[in-house]
């Protein structure tokens, strides 16, 4: 995974400078205050239009940085260490089972943003032994708890999507600074997206989209008929990663 270091490191200086102790999601320019009542949904699902991401740029990781400082996500340099919440991979590796033979080289190499699709129908909640990882079932997000995994990976196996990241090593060295909102992991255990579902019980919206700055992501109730995600699928195509495999992903991606 490719970051923007320079970028990250300037929040995490902004941290080291004295905000360390400031909540997280100011550091992002929330556009509201917490409020009482938490964001329900019966299914939560995400939108990702390609086409805004790529306005900022291929070096633009502004919600890559945002989601990895706020879940005390750590930066290694080895690639065997990495740990990834949301990353980049090209279109043409992210939709390898899509007909791309005669689409513009250019876009075949262009970036897509990668997540845990939550999945409706997850491979990983069955391939779990301990029940470490689970689908809520009233609003769909497929949450981990790090206190049940036992490292064993199975769920890593089963997920088609790689996105799931393993900790080799202790994590916390790993970090510039720690958000103090949110639990840090330890070595031997599992981890992953999980729709910023402590963002949602303080009725926000995950902090990827809130620091997109072309507003190239949409998040809402896929149920509701009303929902902005449901008038984006509306009147635009949109496309599914590894659709064929009957895991139902959450996540969507406009062209």
């Amino acid at each position: 995974m490719e970051l923007d270091r320079r970028e990250f490191l300037k929040w995490a200086g902004a941290g080291a400078a004295g905000l360390t102790l400031v909540p997280a999601w100011k550091l992002f320019g929330e556009a509201a205050l917490p409020q009482e009542s938490p964001l329900t949904a019966k299914r939560w699902a995400m939108i990702i239009d390609l086409r805004k991401c790529w306005e900022q740029g291929e070096d633009c990781h502004k919600c890559i940085n945002a989601c990895h400082l706020t879940h005390n996500v750590p930066s290694f340099l080895n690639p065997k260490d990495e740990v990834k919440w949301i990353w980049k991979e090209t279109v043409e590796h992210g939709f390898h089972d899509q007909e791309l033979e005669f689409i513009d080289e250019h876009l075949k190499e262009a970036p897509a943003l990668m997540l845990c699709n939550h999945c409706d129908n997850p491979p990983c909640v069955k391939a779990c032994p301990t029940q470490a990882t689970w689908k809520r079932t009233e609003d769909g997000i497929v949450m981990m708890d790090w206190h049940r995994c036992i490292g064993c990976r199975y769920c890593i196996a089963a997920c088609p999507y790689g996105s799931r990241s393993f900790n080799w090593r202790d994590p916390r060295p790993g970090l510039s600074q720690t958000s103090p909102e949110f639990p840090t992991r330890t070595r031997g255990v599992v981890e992953k997206c999980t729709f910023c579902e402590e963002r949602l019980a303080q009725g926000l919206l995950p902090v990827c989209l809130q620091a997109c700055p072309s507003g190239a992501m949409f998040f809402g109730d896929l149920d509701n008929p009303d929902s902005a995600v449901r008038a984006k699928l509306h009147n635009r195509f949109a496309l599914r990663r590894k659709p064929g495999l009957g895991t139902k992903p959450q996540v969507y991606y406009l062209i």
